[in-house]
C-alpha cells in the first residue's frame, strides 16, 4: 500500500480511497497526497475541504482518479 502512494505522489495524481476511522467505521476519500511518511501520509482531502493526516495501515483500498473522473467532479 506505501508504494501505491509513494507512486501516486510522485505523479501528483488524484485518488479515491477506502479507509477505515479510529472508531471503525469505513469512509471513501477522494485525496491529493502532500507528504508521507513512515506510517503517515498528509493529503488535501475533497471531502472535508483541508489538508489531514491518515495512517497507512488504515487504508483498506486505493486507487488514481482518471483524468475523466475528474471532469466530472
Amino acid at each position: 500500500m506505501r508504494a501505491n502512494i509513494l507512486k501516486s505522489m510522485q505523479f501528483n495524481q488524484i485518488t479515491e480511497m477506502i479507509y477505515m476511522k479510529e472508531n471503525g467505521e469505513i469512509s471513501k476519500r477522494r485525496v491529493k497526497l502532500i507528504s508521507a511518511r513512515e506510517n503517515t501520509f498528509r493529503a488535501y482531502c475533497f471531502l472535508r475541504k483541508t489538508t489531514r493526516t491518515f495512517k497507512i495501515e488504515s487504508v483498506l483500498a486505493f486507487v488514481p482518479v482518471s483524468d475523466r473522473e475528474r471532469v466530472v467532479v
